[in-house]
């Protein structure tokens, strides 16, 4: 046998999920007119595993269960149970629910230092609010005026001091709150349009004096900080997503859905459960990536833009599995989605502004295509991965340094993929000639991916051959 059954976990709602598995596997069979032998000998393994399988006392490896489906004709069907077994499994038991941390230790405060020094060099701060996808969580979208510079470094500075009783701390002001809001704004501009990596350290210093806000007992506290809070934790996740810290994005990303429910903000739930899926994906948890993306649905229940984006993640989960016929299904999905999205959106997800339901769409689509061109080698995917990345560097707005590298990337890729090396080098030379790469950061695991498909398809082709050694260079 090529992989490990392994028992059935004790829990009685996961027991009850691989018998259920088991019994379509009997079913399956039957529809087949094939003995357990036959099934056994076609797929590798002994009779009695079979009949283990069928009585649901063995767990089935999801590649097991995927060649039984094809071998069976079952349309999915038994792929989609064994999913739905392992994620129930996963959450403990209950069925469909990403399994999180609740109230997990968080990230060390970062050590303290004047707020002027931790800036980028020229930091403007928007005259208004909102700004940038950011909207003041006390005056909505009516329109707010910023303080200054000088009077915003001081703000953060009495927001932030320790003092000896957390209880007799002042009113938390609106110019508190709008500073607050501004300094957000400007971590996460300055960070697209550079990967400025003091971002992490201003976000971080500044959500571990919400913490402790957050623990007094009085309300106003918490109803005026909550909203913002969740803003400070998901970005402080995605930051740390994106530098490739994926350990403490997961807890900050966690306490960011506690505060956006308790805000009932349901566009920062949607982007926290956006990045989780992510990183549940690139740790190579398959079903948690799903269900995180399946979450994203049952969120923003009846929404277009968070059925696009669900529809989205489900569609990268089941790419790196393989899975055609579900992640082209569910791009489908996304791109219809896309199209109904409307004015509504941009009240419930201001971020959308920024970008928008179609750009995120386009580069998850290139990014799902380009998965499943390297698992499957099906050269029609990759070239279709090509298109939906041009289509999303065309929608990004000037100045998104960051994401244009990570699109470029993610081309050159595909390019890869469907064997024109040439092509990817001349996507990907810009990338290397302009960007200062981290290896552990998103775009490096992109450079990775590119490296090590042409390594294997471009050896021993001289017109790619330095280029290649350039890449390995920047990614190992």
């Amino acid at each position: 046998m090529s992989e490990a059954t392994g028992p059935v976990p004790v829990d009685d709602s996961t027991a009850e999920a691989w018998r259920s598995f088991g019994a379509r596997l009997r079913r399956w069979r039957g529809r087949a007119g094939l003995t357990q032998a036959q099934v056994g000998a076609r797929v590798g393994y002994d009779h009695t595993a079979i009949s283990r399988l069928e009585r649901g006392s063995r767990r089935t490896p999801l590649p097991l269960a995927r060649r039984l489906d094809e071998l069976l004709l079952a349309h999915g069907e038994l792929l989609a149970a064994c999913e739905e077994a392992e994620d129930q499994e996963r959450s403990g038991g209950e069925p469909g629910s990403p399994a999180t941390v609740r109230n997990g230790p968080l990230p060390g405060e970062p050590a303290g230092g004047a707020l002027v020094a931790m800036l980028p060099p020229g930091t403007v701060l928007p005259a208004v609010l909102p700004a940038y996808g950011l909207v003041c969580p006390v005056h909505g979208r009516e329109g707010c005026s910023v303080p200054v510079l000088t009077d915003v470094i001081a703000l953060h500075a009495a927001f932030c001091a320790p003092g000896p009783d957390t209880q007799s701390r002042p009113a938390l002001d609106h110019d508190t709150v709008h500073a607050l809001t501004a300094l957000l704004a400007v971590c996460l501009r300055a960070d697209e349009e550079r990967a400025w990596p003091g971002a992490t350290a201003v976000v971080e210093r500044t959500l571990h004096a919400m913490l402790r806000w957050m623990a007094l007992p009085a309300a106003p506290y918490q109803d005026r900080l909550a909203p913002l809070a969740a803003e400070y934790a998901q970005s402080a996740g995605c930051l740390r997503l994106l530098w490739g810290r994926n350990g403490t994005a997961m807890a900050w990303l966690d306490r960011s859905l506690q505060w956006a429910a308790m805000a009932g903000h349901v566009g920062t739930q949607v982007a926290a459960l956006s990045d989780m899926s992510t990183l549940a994906r690139l740790e190579g948890d398959g079903p948690s990536a799903l269900a995180y993306g399946r979450a994203i649905g049952e969120a923003a229940a009846g929404r277009h833009w968070a059925g696009a984006l669900s529809d989205l993640y489900q569609a990268r989960g089941h790419a790196v599995r393989g899975d055609a016929v579900r992640t082209l299904r569910h791009i489908d999905r996304a791109w219809s989605q896309m199209d109904r999205a409307g004015g509504r959106d941009e009240t419930e997800a201001p971020w959308l502004s920024v970008a928008s339901v179609r750009l995120r769409v386009e580069s998850g689509a290139a990014g799902a295509l380009r998965d499943l061109a390297a698992v499957t080698g099906d050269r029609r995917f990759a070239l279709r991965a090509v298109g939906a990345a041009r289509t999303a560097l065309a929608l990004l707005p000037p100045g998104m340094h960051s994401a244009r590298m990570l699109f470029l990337a993610r081309m050159a890729d595909a390019h890869a993929c469907a064997g024109d090396p040439a092509a990817a080098q001349a996507v990907a030379g810009p990338v290397l000639d302009t960007t200062e790469i981290n290896p552990s950061t998103l775009l490096g695991q992109e450079l990775r991916g590119l490296h090590a498909r042409l390594a294997a398809r471009g050896a021993g082709r001289p017109e790619t051959e330095d280029f290649v050694r350039r890449l390995a260079a920047v990614v190992r």
